[in-house]
């Protein structure tokens, strides 16, 4: 005979376990479980932010906050208004977790260690009695008229209403599609440039810090900080065209070519500065005398690639080598032939595809009581604690629906 539960959660993920303990919460008379297939849970908090965890980002504007997610954007705005970045900070501290805000606005634990998170979560999970049952591996999901039975490595479970939490899991993706669920195929996002370019060769660790960015022969443009690694290029100015382009760029097979501007001005108006230097500084070797607040070591390689020698000297310089160096500094094309994994958060676009859910209390619109939370829905967002706000909000509401 088949095990039972009122409420199950399958995904010992952040947003699995935030659902849990908010409707166990609530109705401590409901038995709530969570299955995780792996032997411990809430191993990508365990890494976010480097192993601080990036809880949530300090935007408190639901109609700004919402412009960080290229997946979500408009179905988001409404549950943001129910549960927001206010919300997430006083659920911590009400548990007596304390967050802090760093200068770009991420927000992490004071004690700046995931574990405060983690042992948070385990703490008040034992506390409303939810049930984690680990290595619970499932096999298969079954929607019967009043309930569901979940078949997993060990035995099978019912229960009265659902909730997926897995984040990305092309499996569990492949038992929603098998339930009538309409699945966007998953592509990267969140990923830095690879990119062999002799100017940035020898530069890593050089951050460029008012960049703007172009996919060229697309819209796909942004702009921020750019850092040159031993690869190519990240930071956020290269992340949040990552996760914007995620797909067209997996059409391309992440080879395409990038526009930089390095200065944030436009040609006309660099060229009008140059040859202003050019009489300022006419007697100045150019190459040593850095403009536009750009790093030196960048400076140098540009200055090179515009076919100046080390030697010349501002009054030297010809109107094509100063064209040149315009070009360098406000559209130098760049070459990108693949991307690398943004630190261990691999993110996704894909998932349930958000037609199929009722973004006022996150349900699935296909079967009745079933409940979706975090990433399985193809909702993603760019670098910043914008995606675990994503779960708190999804979970949370799902915990107020599931009580109703």
């Amino acid at each position: 005979m088949n095990s039972h539960r009122d409420i199950i959660i399958i995904g010992g993920g952040a947003a699995g376990f935030f659902a849990a303990i908010n409707i166990a919460q609530q109705h401590p008379e409901l038995s709530v479980a969570i299955l995780e297939r792996g032997k411990e849970g809430l191993q990508k908090v365990k890494i976010s932010g480097g192993g601080r965890c990036n809880v949530t980002h300090a935007e408190f504007t639901p109609s700004e906050l919402v412009r960080n997610y290229p997946r979500g954007e408009k179905e988001l705005l409404g549950p943001f208004h129910s549960f927001m970045t206010g919300d997430t900070i006083a659920w911590f501290e009400e548990r007596g977790v304390e967050l802090k805000i760093e200068e770009d606005g991420r927000m992490f634990p004071v004690s700046n260690s995931s574990q405060t998170i983690i042992d948070c979560f385990l703490s008040e999970a034992q506390k409303h009695n939810v049930e984690v049952l680990y290595n619970y591996s499932v096999k298969a999901i079954k929607a019967n008229e009043t309930n569901f039975s979940i078949e997993t490595n060990h035995n099978a479970i019912d229960c009265n209403k659902l909730v997926i939490a897995t984040g990305s899991n092309p499996k569990i993706w492949n038992l929603l599609a098998d339930l009538g669920h309409t699945i966007i195929q998953p592509v990267p996002s969140l990923f830095t440039f690879d990119i062999k370019d002799k100017r940035i060769k020898d530069i890593p660790g050089v951050v460029a810090k008012n960049t703007e960015i172009k996919v060229v022969g697309t819209d796909l443009e942004s702009n921020g900080p750019l850092l040159i690694t031993h690869v190519g290029m990240s930071a956020p100015a290269i992340l949040k065209l990552s996760a914007f382009g995620a797909v067209e760029l997996a059409k391309r097979n992440y080879n395409f070519k990038i526009e930089v501007n390095f200065i944030s001005l436009d040609f006309d108006s660099c060229l009008t500065e140059l040859k202003n230097y050019k009489q300022e500084f006419a007697k100045k070797t150019l190459i040593n005398y850095t403009q536009f607040n750009i790093p030196k070591r960048l400076w140098k390689q540009l200055v090179l690639a515009s076919n100046i020698s080390e030697n010349e000297r501002w009054a030297d310089i010809n109107k094509q080598q100063l064209e040149n160096l315009a070009s360098q500094l406000t559209k130098a094309i760049f070459e990108v032939t693949g991307k690398s994994t943004f630190k261990e958060e691999f993110v996704t676009a894909g998932g349930v595809d958000l037609k199929d859910v009722n973004f006022k209390t996150f349900e699935s619109k296909r079967i009745p009581n079933l409940y979706f939370a975090g990433e399985v829905i193809n909702v993603d967002a760019v670098t910043g604690g914008f995606n675990f706000q994503n779960a708190w909000t999804g979970a949370y509401i799902v915990s107020q629906s599931i009580n109703k």
